[in-house]
């Protein structure tokens, strides 16, 4: 500045005094400048304080108002300035004049008067060109001043703009850690947890030089440290660079090993550790070499009491259980150890299996009440204090490489005794859950209960974590198993306990549940975290970013969440925006049709959005509205809910169906039963026992079991027992079911005994036929087979021949060696198991049979054995020789004789025989030979001994006939077994259920029943048990013998005419019936007669009756077929002696469906004589995703009408049906539930009308729903990515799309529920998913599934990498400029755009404006700032309203008058035309005024900044 007026003053060479001069202008200046700075550099809190507002917002008083100082200084300095350089100039003039007179006083008057003249016409020039100079440097020293001071001006509003930026953020920061320095402690005591690992270190075994990457994943807070260790030793990545990288990332902790070596064979621990606890998980790595190279053992071993690795151990361990813990009976609060005793082999200190114990198939966990331990050749589980939580099927599993070897076993816990006598068990498995700020659901199971009075209801009690002080939650009982409770307090947790209460008395309580947290779970989804300077953060609500937001919005979405007898729980969304200060809910409810409402909490605010209403008036409906408060004030009420009648909505189960006892062991019983027809939300099952007669029931099972089957144990050996089951739910208990059948509590069953007498029956020099006989002795089960093992003479090693067991007692063993010699033995298997193998046969030598005599008969086996005689029984032989086998001769002896006799001297041609003539008590042995055309053959293997001699207290079989005439032959046997079977046989050939014979058997008594009894059926008869020592009988049927069972049968029997058809009915297409039966037989004398009702009908016309006894069908038609007819009708004959009756009843839904059938059938005939449908109304779904409704139409004429209605309102359709094609339509394009309803197809002539009805409801709307769905999915497109201000929007269009459609979106193959961050609906033609403020969480695969009740059509968007961050931009953008669009100033209404006033009125414009922050307000007046004075007035008041006040308007205040509204983010501009008329003049013509229209401002750059 001093530089650029040094070189103005060099060219007008001033004087030192006009140089003293400019200095001094210079140094006023710049004092002035001083002055001007200081005035303007305020810090902001002196200028809020001091400038009043309105100087403040207006741009108009902010920047004249504060110029007029600064325009009065630069006139004075101006004017001054002037007055010096004047002076200066007079001064000079006068000294020049007199040194010229002086000078010239010589020369004479006329040249005197000429020089004097020049000279002053050059002093005036000089003087001329002086004030030029003057007055052209003054106003370039005017402007530059100007520039100057108007850029420091600029730069000073800059510099407070930015000073005030600074201090609003500072403000801001200091309210925001204000306001959470109370809320972060609690919430930080919230969070805080001990860490927990959710995903366990895998072992890995790798190749030299690879590497290998171990993870884990935990959780806690404050954020564990991690830290990892190599067989104990600590990890420093330092130590070998390069060999080991560690990192951390969202919880989940990396260590990678690269290039691995032999020594990296180790076991990798990593403990993570915060201020609350510390936890470890290791993994074992191996590393091998390739080529087959030696490596060295090293030992890898899993230290005891960390977890065990949740992958199976790598080596090969072999697991013997030497001894294992039974079942076991115990009381509640005693201690138990249930422990095996293993011999685990190799047995390695470092290396173990995996040992895990199971309740019920569930993995047991260690805890408070459980403690686990393996080792030392032990495993072990503890029970500190059994509760009925504790009772189950236990398993201990021991997992390795070889396999899994495992052993159960039930611990049974009964109750404690009761506090009271004849009060219930105690209530068992308490849960938690829906936990809130002040609120949670507890559930439990019910005790059982056999001789006590039944429950009547339940007492929940909480108790505080870390006191002793248990509240009873409920003043009276709750009779079903679930109960919400409130009144918690935020941020508290809580333990909870049950107790039961009968007519006797309360139960003990409970085993205490978990401990719950009294916290809102979506708080910790609205926190966020804000940035400022710096590394520093801080967390705040979502609540915070809201703006400001007083009152809080209704809540929304409100419904019931839980419906029971007692209570209703309602359920709702908080409002959004809610926001910052606490929210509280008050509930209101009124009956339906009422038009009251009632606060229902007027007492007590609800902090969190679930609410339990209870004492609800039975049978009457509610409706519930919810409204959100804050210290500012009261929401509007949300929308009213749906009428809500509180009932159960399940019911007590129905009663288990049939039950069945079967034996298991000496002393348990295995017990089945069917399952309810009514098991709504079942909780499993109870069963009790009773002692055959005694009527005592006691409990099976103390907890239920939810399968339908059961072990009981604990049974008495010998004793007979009675077994029922009820069913469990929330509700109560079934009723009992019936009882079971008596059942004998016997031993168990056994394996069979061995298999004896295996002989060679035949052979081919390849193959061998084996037989042999069956086992003495089942086992008690019917045996399922045979295995066979076979070895080479001289051989050590048997082997099997058969992997599957065989059923018949014959098998051909192939793959033999022609020459060599083999031996056989044989085992038998049942349900039990395997039997011993029997003795090893002797060696048959494998050569082929040629010889023409047959080979042996086999499996020799004896029946009825009497004191002189025994009847034998064999079978053919495999090898009949050259010729057919004509018969058999049968040899015996005495057990130690030398000699054979043969019993037949000729051959007979029966595989049975029976022998007479031998000694009492005489032990004998027989054979069999066989004989053809060749000769007689090889001899069969000498058969067991048999003693004969006859069983004390044999039975014959006996002949009979039973009351209705049957004749039969019958045999008891007080000797069976479970397993025994009684086997008839003709001729000693077995019978069974055919044609000719029908056997019963019950217990021990078996019945042989001839159906058709006539002359074939002559013949010995004999009977078999199996299963005992021979216990058999036989019969002789002769002629004789028959011929008196007939006769007797005929006289017990009543002669009857035997009917073909039983009275039946029959339906004409006129809607009559006909009833008709068809004899046998009907001679011409026969007679009869048609009883309805008990009363006799004859023939009429309206009962026409005929018999046609040729074919011996009697009949009758009736016309008409109503109401009346409804009865029993029945038709007798007599036909001589025999007679017969036939009864057909109708009544009840059988009567009405035939009234039906036949109405239908008569309306049908008379339907089809007009125009009628051929085939009703149906729908199908076009290409086009349309609904069409069709049908086909018959007999129609021109005359006929067709029309198209819903609900009884005709439908108008673009183009009448063609009636002659036979088919119309309807089509209904884009359904939906307004196009629910009933549709009619009506047709109507003069011959009559048909109607065809679909009612598009229910079932058939869901079908067409999916059906849509298949077509929309078929035309999906694939997923599209829009970006909206809220967030990312996934799209995919379609044909068409109904919210009803079965439509799910995925994120990561986990199913999306609509939520505040992730928002799932729809349109018309598309389904869009719309993710709010997303975050790196959201990254990932996302799929959008629509079913169609058979499959499901995916469309899937890889939302992640590039993709995400394109997206992800694109909104930020969006969301900053809808951010900017709602914050800008803006004038919300209150200007006309054209204004008429008469001169003299007083013009007030008033508007309200908007902004955040507020916005700098500036009028003007044909785009020219308004000078304020009592004539222009601006008020602004409460920063939002605005008005302008003109006094006294005259013709000049006419024009354009504007208002500038404007802040950081922008503003707009409204123009307003005022005419000013005069008095008696005519109004000017103007358009109505209308709501002025506003132009956008921009945010300008200094703005935004």
């Amino acid at each position: 500045m001093g530089g650029r007026a040094g070189h103005l003053e060099a060219e007008v060479a001033v004087s030192s005094s006009a140089r003293a001069a400019s200095w001094a202008s210079q140094a006023g200046r710049a004092s002035l400048l001083c002055a001007v700075f200081l005035s303007l550099w305020v810090p902001t809190e002196m200028s809020l304080a001091a400038v009043p507002f309105y100087q403040k917002r207006h741009k108009h008083f902010d920047q004249s108002y504060r110029n007029v100082q600064t325009r009065y200084l630069l006139d004075e300095y101006a004017a001054k300035k002037r007055t010096s350089t004047q002076l200066s100039a007079q001064r000079k003039s006068s000294s020049q004049r007199a040194s010229g007179q002086t000078a010239l006083g010589t020369t004479c008057s006329i040249c005197a008067k000429r020089v004097s003249t020049e000279l002053e016409e050059e002093e005036q020039d000089k003087k001329r060109r002086y004030q030029s100079l003057v007055a052209s440097y003054g106003e370039a020293k005017r402007q530059r001043f100007l520039r100057e001071l108007a850029e420091m001006e600029e730069n000073v509003h800059l510099a407070r703009s930015q000073a005030q930026h600074q201090l609003d953020r500072y403000a801001i920061q200091q309210m925001v850690e204000d306001k959470l320095s109370g809320e972060r402690h609690s919430y930080e005591e919230r969070m805080r947890r001990a860490p927990e690992i959710l995903v366990r270190l895998r072992s890995h075994t790798v190749w030299e030089r690879m590497s290998v990457k171990l993870c884990f994943t935990v959780q806690g807070f404050p954020t564990p440290v991690v830290q990892w260790y190599k067989d104990g030793s600590l990890i420093c990545q330092a130590g070998e660079p390069g060999k080991y990288r560690i990192e951390s990332k969202y919880g989940v902790h990396t260590l990678e090993i690269n290039r691995a070596n032999f020594d990296d064979t180790a076991t990798y621990s990593a403990v993570a550790t915060n201020g609350y606890g510390q936890v470890s998980t290791n993994a074992a790595v191996v590393v091998r070499r390739f080529h087959g190279d030696e490596e060295p053992f090293r030992s890898v071993g899993l230290p005891i009491g960390l977890p065990p690795s949740s992958v199976i151990p790598y080596m090969h361990f072999d697991v013997q259980f030497l001894e294992k813990f039974g079942v076991t009976f115990r009381r509640e609060g005693e201690t138990v150890t249930l422990k095996c005793t293993l011999l685990v082999t190799p047995e390695l200190k470092r290396v173990q299996p995996r040992a895990e114990w199971y309740r019920d198939d569930v993995l047991v966990k260690e805890s408070k009440w459980t403690k686990m331990f393996f080792g030392e050749g032990q495993a072990s589980l503890s029970f500190s204090h059994l509760n009925k939580d504790d009772e189950g099927l236990y398993t201990l599993r021991i997992v390795s490489r070889g396999g899994i070897s495992e052993h159960s076993a039930f611990l049974f816990v009964c109750d404690a005794d009761p506090l009271v006598t004849g009060a219930p068990g105690a209530p068992m498995d308490l849960r938690c859950y829906d936990a809130n700020r002040d609120y949670v659901i507890v559930t439990w199971k019910p005790p059982n209960t056999t001789m006590e009075s039944p429950v009547i209801g339940y007492f929940i009690d909480r108790c505080e974590v870390g006191t002793d002080n248990w509240v009873q939650c409920n003043d009276s009982p709750v009779k079903i198993c679930k109960y919400p409770v409130t009144g918690l307090f935020e941020g508290r947790s809580y333990i909870f306990r049950v107790r039961a209460v009968n007519s006797a008395g309360i139960s003990r309580p409970s085993r205490v549940s978990e401990a719950v947290a009294a916290l809102d779970p979506v708080d910790l989804r609205r926190l966020q975290a804000v940035h400022l300077e710096g590394d520093k953060e801080v967390v705040m609500y979502q609540d915070d970013l809201e703006g400001d937001v007083q009152i809080p919005g209704p809540p929304t979405n409100v419904h019931a969440s839980e419906i029971s007898r007692t209570y209703v729980v309602l359920s709702w969304d908080p409002p959004a925006p809610r926001g910052k200060e606490p929210l509280m809910y008050f509930i209101e409810k009124s009956v339906v049709g009422s038009g009251s409402w009632q606060r229902v909490n007027a007492q007590t605010a609800v902090r969190s959005p679930r609410y339990a209403v209870f004492d609800l008036a039975e049978g009457k409906p509610y409706v519930f509205r919810v409204l959100s408060a804050n210290k500012h004030g009261l929401s509007e009420p949300s929308e009213i809910t749906a009428p809500i009648q509180a009932q159960d909505m399940i019911a007590v189960p129905s009663a288990p169906g049939r039950v069945l006892a079967s034996r298991n062991t000496k002393t348990s019983v295995v017990v089945r039963w069917d399952r309810p027809k009514q098991e709504d939300d079942l909780l499993g099952y109870y069963v009790d026992c009773s002692v055959a007669g005694s009527n005592v029931w006691e409990p099976c099972n103390h907890k239920p079991i939810g399968y339908n089957r059961f072990v009981v144990h604990g049974l008495t050996t010998g004793e007979q027992y009675v077994f029922r089951v009820k069913a469990v739910n929330a509700v109560g208990t079934s009723e009992n079911s019936q009882e079971s059948d008596v059942i004998k509590v016997q031993a168990a069953l056994t394996v069979p005994s061995h298999p004896y007498g295996v002989t060679l029956l035949n052979c081919d020099g390849h193959s061998m036929t084996l037989g042999w006989k069956v086992p003495r002795f089942s086992g008690g089960a019917p045996i399922l087979g045979y295995y066979i093992d076979k070895r080479e003479a001289q051989h050590k090693n048997w082997h099997e021949v058969n992997s599957s067991p065989v059923k018949e007692r014959i098998l051909t063993v192939d793959g033999l060696t022609e020459g060599s010699l083999y031996e056989f033995k044989i085992a038998a298997v049942n349900l039990a198991g395997i039997g011993q193998s029997s003795d090893p046969s002797e060696l048959f030598k494998c050569e082929a049979w040629t010889m023409p005599e047959p080979g042996p008969a086999y499996d020799l086996t004896f029946c009825e054995v009497r004191d002189t005689s025994l009847v034998m029984l064999w079978k053919a032989p495999m090898y009949t020789g050259n010729s057919p086998i004509s018969g058999y001769f049968v040899d015996y002896k005495e057990e130690d004789s030398g000699e054979w006799s043969t019993v037949n001297e000729a051959a007979t041609a029966n595989r049975y025989l029976k022998v007479c003539n031998l000694h009492q008590g005489k032990t004998y042995v027989f054979r069999v030979r066989a004989v053809n055309a060749s000769g007689v053959g090889r001899p069969s293997d000498t058969s067991e001994p048999v003693l004969v001699e006859a069983r004390p207290g044999t039975k014959e079989i006996s002949a009979g006939v039973d009351e209705e005439g049957n004749i039969y032959l019958s045999f008891d046997c007080q000797e069976m077994t479970d397993a025994s079977q009684f086997t008839w046989c003709k001729a000693y050939e077995e019978v069974g259920d055919d044609g000719k014979f029908r056997i019963e058997t019950v217990g021990d008594h078996s019945k042989l029943y001839f159906k058709k009894p006539d002359k074939e059926d002559l013949g010995t008869y004999s009977v078999s048990v199996s299963d005992t020592d021979g216990v058999s009988s036989s019969f002789v049927l002769d002629e004789e013998e028959l011929e008196r069972l007939m006769a007797l049968s005929n006289e017990i029997k009543n002669p009857t005419i035997p009917l073909k058809s039983e009275l039946a009915y029959e339906i004409f297409d006129k809607g009559q019936v006909r009833f008709w039966l068809q004899a046998e037989h009907l001679s011409p004398d026969a007679s009869y007669r048609f009883i309805i009702n008990d009363r006799e009908v004859s023939d009429s016309e309206k009962h026409r009756i005929k018999c046609d006894k040729a074919t011996g069908i009697i009949e009758m038609v009736m016309d008409r077929f109503t109401i009346e007819n409804e009865g029993t009708y029945t038709v007798q004959i007599h036909d001589g002696k025999a007679k017969s009756q036939s009864s057909l009843v109708l009544i009840g839904d059988a009567f009405k469906a035939i009234l039906d059938e036949a109405e239908f059938q008569r309306k049908e005939f008379l339907r089809k004589q007009g125009p009628h449908f051929a085939e009703y109304l149906h729908w199908d779904v076009t290409d086009e995703c349309e609904v069409r409704l069709v049908c086909k139409v018959a007999n129609t004429k021109k005359e006929t009408v067709f029309k198209w209605l819903k609900d009884d309102v005709l439908c108008e359709t673009e183009t009448l049906p063609d009636l002659e094609k036979g088919v119309c339509q309807l089509l209904i394009p884009k359904l939906s539930k307004k196009d629910l309803g009933e549709y009619k197809a009506t047709l109507k002539d003069d011959r009559g009308q048909d109607v065809s009805v679909l009612e598009i409801a229910g079932k058939v709307y869901e079908d067409m729903v999916l059906a849509m769905s298949r077509v929309c999915g078929a035309s999906a497109s694939p997923l599209k990515v829009l970006c909206t201000p809220e967030g990312i929007r996934l799209q995919c269009f379609m044909k068409y799309f109904t919210e009803e459609m079965k439509a799910n979106w995925y994120h990561k193959d986990a199913k999306i529920a609509s939520s505040e961050h992730m928002r799932v609906g729809g349109t018309e033609d598309m389904a869009w998913l719309q993710i709010c403020e997303p975050t790196e969480k959201d990254k990932g695969k996302y799929t959008f599934e629509i079913y169609d009740g058979k499959d499901n059509h995916h469309r899937s968007l890889d939302l992640s990498g590039q993709a995400f961050d394109e997206a992800f931009a694109e909104f930020q953008q969006l969301k900053a400029a809808a951010f900017a669009e709602k914050n800008r100033g803006k004038v919300i209404g209150g200007l006309p755009d054209v204004v008429t006033i008469m001169e003299g009125k007083t013009l007030n414009l008033t508007c309200t404006v908007f902004g955040n922050p507020d916005p700098e307000v500036v009028w003007f007046k044909n785009d020219k700032d308004i000078e304020l004075s009592e004539h222009f007035s601006v008020k602004v008041e409460q920063a939002k309203y605005v008005s302008m006040t003109i006094k006294g308007v005259t013709s000049e205040d006419s024009g354009k008058y504007s208002i500038n509204v404007k802040n950081k983010y922008g503003g707009e501009k409204i123009d307003v035309t005022v005419s000013v008329y005069k008095y008696g003049e005519k109004i000017p013509d103007v358009a109505p005024p209308q709501q002025a229209k506003p132009k956008l401002i921009p945010a300008s750059a200094s703005m935004t900044e």
